[in-house]
């Protein structure tokens, strides 16, 4: 039914998100101060427990050894054979996604994705660095994909993850505006650089971690049939996957703020 993305096109794709990994950890944020899964969950832990909207049945964090899967730049032809992988596992993903050429090529699977329980999420219409636009620029740039997901779901993303892991000021203000906190990661494959799915599986595993957040792309060959093996034995090693915001709860994911294990 859908068909397979060009290699030019991939290779257009990866040469976007090709340096992420490796700058995540020094230039996420630009100085911005961030707030963990176990910090967040810290400050709410004198509030009254809230289901977040759209997400599945809540889960306790602060006892469950949890870990949420987070899936960046899709839907694509992958998607919907990913949708059925995670329904079988009886696993919820948190799905970033890109509005042109995506959002609105598959709009069928962005409803599915929605509708089978998983955290949709904001990953920017065209995947520009935000840090290096203006903020005019960078509101359209959320709130396109903003738009675009409400008006197939019905409800719009409260989650946003920069492209690159790139933010500052600008970014937070622009996100904090449209009722978007940023997301980064703590566990990443490298999956634009490989079709190797027994490597993409080694790398995600070797990183895992408790309150971890695992970087993932639906959109290329080798990721999706990694899948069911790192399902499957980070379940053995005793993790319990959660959605983003079942991963804060009971905090509640604030607009603005810079979230990272």
């Amino acid at each position: 039914m859908l068909k397979t993305a060009s290699r030019s096109a991939r290779s257009r794709a990866a040469a976007g998100i090709a340096t992420a990994a490796a700058l995540v950890l020094t230039l996420a944020g630009c100085g911005q101060d961030s707030t963990s899964p176990q910090e967040a969950r810290g400050r709410a832990a004198n509030e009254v427990r809230v289901k977040p909207t759209g997400s599945p049945a809540a889960v306790d964090c602060a006892r469950a050894k949890c870990i949420a899967l987070t899936f960046d730049a899709g839907p694509g032809p992958h998607t919907p054979q990913l949708l059925d992988i995670l329904k079988e596992k009886k696993v919820h993903a948190t799905f970033f996604l890109l509005g042109r050429k995506h959002v609105d090529t598959y709009p069928d699977t962005v409803r599915r994705a929605a509708a089978e329980g998983h955290e949709i999420a904001n990953h920017t219409w065209t995947h520009r660095r935000l840090d290096q636009l203006k903020p005019d620029e960078i509101r359209s740039e959320l709130d396109r994909t903003q738009q675009a997901v409400k008006a197939l779901t019905g409800r719009a993303p409260t989650l946003m993850r920069p492209p690159q892991g790139r933010t500052n000021d600008e970014v937070a203000a622009a996100s904090k505006e449209l009722g978007l906190s940023q997301v980064l990661w703590s566990a990443t494959a490298k999956d634009y650089a490989t079709t190797d799915s027994a490597l993409i599986r080694k790398r995600i595993l070797d990183q895992a971690s408790r309150d971890g957040i695992i970087l993932l792309h639906d959109i290329y060959d080798g990721t999706v049939p990694a899948v069911p093996g790192i399902i499957d034995e980070l379940t053995e090693r005793g993790y319990t996957f959660v959605t983003v915001p079942q991963l804060l709860a009971p905090g509640t994911p604030e607009p603005g703020t810079l979230y990272r294990p």
